[in-house]
């Protein structure tokens, strides 16, 4: 649990070059991710406390051509680009292996239409998110990493919701008693 991100003085968070980014790649969600709206956050000196709120329908099925394209032409009007996932290699068509997708639109790689980056969902958000990070902090601080996992909560009520975004508010403030702060590392 690296204090990556800046320290709280006098219950404020002060954020160092990783916090500003880790910041920053937060508010970005929704350029990316066009279902998300921001709830509260707050990026801790060794984690990252936030809200997304999801607004689109259950769907269990990946995205279409279409809607894959139509991703495709928003994220090059942001500018975005695939830096943090690989481009396949040009090949020959008569050497391609099965995994790679081929001229029938067979898409997923070896997952096939199982590949998580298909679905809009809370995964693929934080992969993107700690993805970008972690390779923008590389170029400041080459040791930093991320825990492995995250932790999330469905909110299915008002009161629960009023009282994670007090929490989440009054997080800095709470910092000394905050079960993520060893002051011995």
């Amino acid at each position: 649990m690296e204090h990556y991100f800046g320290e709280i003085r006098d219950g404020e968070m002060i954020h160092n070059e990783l916090g500003k980014l880790a910041d920053k790649y937060w508010e970005e969600i929704p350029l990316h991710f066009l279902f998300v709206e921001l709830g509260n956050y707050v990026v801790m000196p060794n984690h990252v406390h936030g809200i997304l709120i999801i607004d689109k329908p259950v769907t269990p099925t990946p995205p279409d051509e279409q809607t894959l394209h139509e991703q495709t032409l928003h994220e090059q009007t942001l500018h975005v680009g695939t830096r943090l996932i690989a481009s396949l290699p040009s090949v020959e068509p008569s050497v391609v292996p099965s995994t790679v997708p081929t001229e029938k639109n067979e898409r997923g790689g070896i997952t096939g239409d199982k590949n998580p980056m298909f679905y809009e969902n809370i995964s693929r958000i934080v992969r993107w998110y700690k993805g970008v990070c972690t390779f923008e902090c590389h170029k400041i601080q080459p040791n930093f990493r991320w825990q492995a996992r995250f932790h999330d909560h469905i909110i299915r009520d008002a009161q629960s919701f009023e009282n994670i975004q007090h929490y989440i508010e009054t997080n800095p403030l709470n910092w000394g008693k905050d079960k993520f702060n060893n002051p011995t590392e």
